[in-house]
């Protein structure tokens, strides 16, 4: 009983994963705002063909700095 619980649990694990797993790509974008840097992030998203975008870190310093992974 406890071995097929844990292989449930590894196949449902793995189904669930196996999505974002085919397609991860990172981009970076850079401008003078937030909203600006975000823009051309959903801009590359877009151009990309991904489905939806998770930014993963934002710097300031004399502008904006964002980088962002791509989810097909």
């Amino acid at each position: 009983m406890k071995t097929i619980r844990t292989i449930s649990i590894a196949a449902i694990t793995a189904l669930l994963l196996a999505p974002f797993a085919s397609y991860a790509a990172s981009v970076s974008a850079r401008g003078s705002t937030l909203d600006a840097a975000e823009a051309i992030i959903a801009s590359k998203a877009k151009e990309a063909g991904a489905q939806c975008y998770k930014i993963t870190s934002a710097r300031f310093n004399n502008g904006v700095y964002m980088t962002a992974e791509l989810y097909k």
